[in-house]
């Protein structure tokens, strides 16, 4: 079956990665009314979803993350409906040059070719997958979790017969409709048909995929986000940033997972951040001095520090200098996203030049890590690798070069 899935997924590539931004705009088109027309469908097999969920016991912000209703299937279909305005970032001369010999050379903006990608319980990313894919002249192999395959099989099939009225091969959008972990093994192994595999979930997912595929992996998702408190913060800023940045919406990537606070502000700030925490009853797990402070504060393990709770619980760490902030960061960061709030610019400074990662903060909101919210447009994740493609991976991060040499017969 999945052989299958490759073979169809190879042969589609052959037109989509030649079709015109014309053809693939008026599928990205279909696929957005589709999905609107359809909205009450896509509902009630998601409604089938969230009740299997509830069943096994899935926490309520993972099955917030699974959810689907008539707003969010809007956002999707005009998410969609973005893209069609989007630049085509296909066929772009990237550079070009001379050379002496009279060779004319073009670098020049091709797809990636068989994009793979494996994404747990969100079925929103079905169609971000295959939109921007198919914008970018990829065809895509979707493999979500079994906790939406319904959501995800009726979107899909709307998908496909969307992208065939507007003349291309519905196999430009295929679904893994097996959700065992042999499935997924054997997607990460499929070199002859998968060009780049993309995972987009936790960070088991994530580490199954870099340890196992022999396909080329982007690594995105993974997000322990710290928010570090200096000694010269504006105290009520810092309180508002966590606030937003843990509690927005906690089942995100991008959501603060971790605090390291200075020691000199420490006592004032950590009751303010806590009075605003209880407003969601965020469990804070600390170490001795926080216990010290915050009186049901649970004690912090190892693990605590590098977890990514997607949840509402946050670990706090006390530092006595921007240095051991820094270092702490480090030692534990995913490499997604860090904030530093301060009123120093040396401070400021000190720690973006520091810290490692996709993208660094001063005086915001971690939840801006997001293409829509950097002017990027629509992205299928963010890589907090750094080779290919690094942050936001949207339209551009999906393609390629190849070069174009014009010559009127030059020999070497």
């Amino acid at each position: 079956m999945l052989r299958q899935l490759g073979i169809n997924a190879k042969k589609a590539e052959r037109t989509l990665m030649v079709a015109s931004s014309e053809k693939k705009n008026k599928a990205l088109s279909e696929i957005a009314r589709a999905l609107e027309e359809n909205c009450d469908y896509i509902i009630s097999q998601n409604r089938i979803d969230i009740e299997n969920a509830r069943e096994k016991g899935m926490s309520e912000s993972m099955i917030d993350r699974l959810s689907l209703d008539g707003k969010r299937i809007k956002g999707i279909a005009d998410a969609a409906r973005e893209l069609v305005m989007a630049e085509d970032p296909v066929g772009k001369v990237i550079s070009g040059t001379k050379r002496p010999n009279g060779l004319v050379i073009e670098k020049v903006s091709v797809p990636l070719g068989v994009i793979a990608v494996i994404f747990e319980a969100r079925p929103n990313v079905t169609v971000d997958a295959a939109a921007l894919c198919l914008k970018s002249g990829n065809t895509v192999i979707l493999r979500g979790g079994k906790e939406a395959i319904n959501s995800n099989k009726a979107m899909t099939e709307i998908m496909r017969k969307a992208v065939a009225r507007a003349g291309l091969d519905e196999n430009c959008i295929q679904l893994v409709e097996d959700t065992s972990r042999d499935s997924a093994t054997a997607l990460m192994k499929m070199n002859e048909y998968v060009d780049v595999l993309i995972p987009r979930g936790g960070a088991g997912l994530i580490s199954s995929c870099v340890q196992n595929s022999t396909v080329p992996v982007i690594e995105t998702g993974t997000g322990n986000c710290h928010v570090y408190v200096d000694k010269d913060a504006d105290l009520d800023m810092a309180v508002e940033i966590i606030y937003n940045a843990k509690t927005s919406r906690p089942s995100v990537c991008n959501a603060c997972e971790s605090l390291v606070i200075h020691c000199d502000v420490a006592e004032k700030v950590l009751p303010m951040i806590k009075a605003r925490l209880d407003e969601y009853g965020v469990t804070i797990h600390g170490d001795e001095k926080v216990m010290s402070i915050i009186a049901d504060a649970v004690p912090a393990t190892e693990e605590d520090y590098g977890k990514e709770y997607l949840g509402y619980e946050i670990s706090v760490k006390v530092v006595s200098d921007i240095d051991e902030a820094i270092e702490h960061i480090m030692r534990y960061s995913s490499g997604h996203s860090e904030c530093i709030v301060t009123e120093n610019y040396s401070a400021a400074r000190k720690f973006t030049s520091a810290i490692d990662a996709a993208a660094v903060y001063v005086n915001a909101s971690t939840r801006f890590t997001d293409g829509g919210e950097f002017g990027f447009g629509a992205e299928i994740g963010i890589s907090t690798q750094k080779l290919h493609a690094r942050g936001p991976l949207g339209l551009t991060e999906l393609t390629s070069q190849k070069y174009i040499v014009y010559g009127d017969g030059q020999v070497r």
